[in-house]
């Protein structure tokens, strides 16, 4: 990859990662992370947070959280991500500034006091802003890609949020974004697409999201995984259950996950008389959730696209339970097109429609033979188009061609 033995600097920019080894925390940008260092020398800039260590290494990448306020009071990125948080909370508005200039006072340490190739940007607010105004260095600018991954571009609106968001992709020398239904809405801000490539994170579909070779699956269990948040649809899953029960008595809900909405979750449970058909898991390790998957008679995702226009940019989670061959109910969320072809690889319904769920739901329980055919297909689709090998190859080539840009790298799969 380069002419001297020596691998080339890469320094990651993310809000989301682990706070400590076997995290609850999304792991999906220490995961691309860890497989990178088979290329460069890989340094990530995350938040602090209560009980996180301010330097360690983890898997080989070396991690720095810059400060942004009282140690008790950094709470503004995890239990479901600063939009979320900002939306549940609106008295953490007034970490924000806090936060941005920790961001960029800790970017200006490290490019000042070690060498740095190539930074990689992990959402366009803030990250990309970072990154886009990074501190000035005598050897010139950091090239950097920058990675959307939904939020950052679906629920950001309003003509300013717009501005910043075209302005961090004219300035970065790459894009990308994890779906196809992202580069319609990067059309729409006026971004110049030339640059922009479509490459999703990826899942470990090899040594850990894998079926048992012969599956006993429960018959009754309804799986979801995913943060509590308005955008996973959880609500119209538990609105979808009493029909559910009406022809499967024995049905089960388990949620694996915590976030802001788990209050108004519970309540609604409660009042729908379905406390004892529902059962909260709480957050899990990323180790622990391929056994869940393996169980379930079926995995839900109802994502629906939330008030604000936030929405899933892929969703992983759909990947997970498809390597592990269980089969999917799902939304028309435009990013799902990616993921789920309908009647071959899962059932699709509209969003946000309860009775619709229910229904595909229904057929699932009612007809194992498909269920299990539904999985086979998408374990094996999942396979030749989202295993991390994949993912991390096309990251490399994506950022030693903006390192080196007469060589751009072209035999990279997106």
């Amino acid at each position: 990859m380069s002419e001297s033995n020596a691998k080339p600097n890469l320094l990651v920019l993310s809000s989301t990662y682990p706070r400590w080894p076997g995290d609850t925390e999304p792991g999906f940008v220490h995961e691309l992370s860890r497989r990178l260092t088979a290329y460069f020398d890989v340094t990530v800039l995350a938040p602090h947070a209560p009980g996180s260590s301010r330097r360690e290494i983890l898997d080989g990448v070396s991690v720095v959280r810059f400060r942004y306020c009282h140690s008790s009071m950094e709470t503004l990125v995890n239990e479901g991500g600063i939009i979320s948080n900002l939306r549940q909370h609106p008295w953490k508005f007034i970490l924000v500034p806090f936060f941005l200039a920790g961001l960029w006072l800790a970017l200006r340490r490290l490019v000042r006091s070690q060498e740095v190739d190539i930074i990689h940007a992990h959402w366009l607010i803030p990250q990309g802003m970072a990154a886009a105004w990074q501190p000035r260095r005598s050897s010139g600018r950091i090239p950097f890609l920058v990675t959307s991954h939904g939020a950052d571009l679906f629920a950001l609106k309003g003509k300013g949020m717009v501005m910043l968001q075209r302005a961090v992709i004219n300035k970065a020398a790459a894009v990308t974004v994890v779906s196809h239904t992202m580069l319609e809405r990067l059309s729409q801000i006026g971004a110049d697409a030339s640059k922009v490539r479509v490459i999703s994170m990826g899942v470990d579909l090899t040594g850990r999201f894998t079926p048992v070779a012969e599956p006993e699956r429960s018959t009754t269990e309804i799986l979801f995984v995913g943060r509590l948040v308005e955008k996973k649809g959880l609500r119209h899953l538990i609105d979808a259950l009493p029909a559910i029960l009406k022809q499967h008595p024995q049905a089960h809900l388990k949620i694996v996950g915590s976030g802001p909405d788990l209050e108004q979750l519970i309540n609604q449970i409660t009042r729908l008389g379905l406390t004892s058909k529902v059962t909260f898991m709480g957050a899990l390790r990323n180790d622990q959730l391929p056994s869940h998957y393996r169980q379930a008679t079926m995995f839900a995702a109802p994502f629906v696209v939330a008030d604000s226009g936030d929405q899933e940019g892929l969703g992983l989670v759909l990947v997970e339970a498809m390597g592990c061959g269980c089969p999917i109910v799902t939304t028309t969320v435009s990013a799902v097109n990616d993921l789920v072809h309908n009647e071959e690889t899962g059932l699709i319904v509209p969003m946000g429609d309860a009775p619709a769920l229910a229904e595909a739901i229904c057929r699932i329980l009612n007809d194992r033979p498909m269920a299990a055919l539904l999985g086979k297909r998408a374990r094996e689709f999942a396979v030749g188009h989202y295993d991390w090998g994949i993912k991390a190859e096309a990251y490399a080539g994506t950022l030693e061609s903006i390192r080196r840009p007469h060589s751009l790298s072209t035999d990279c799969k997106p």
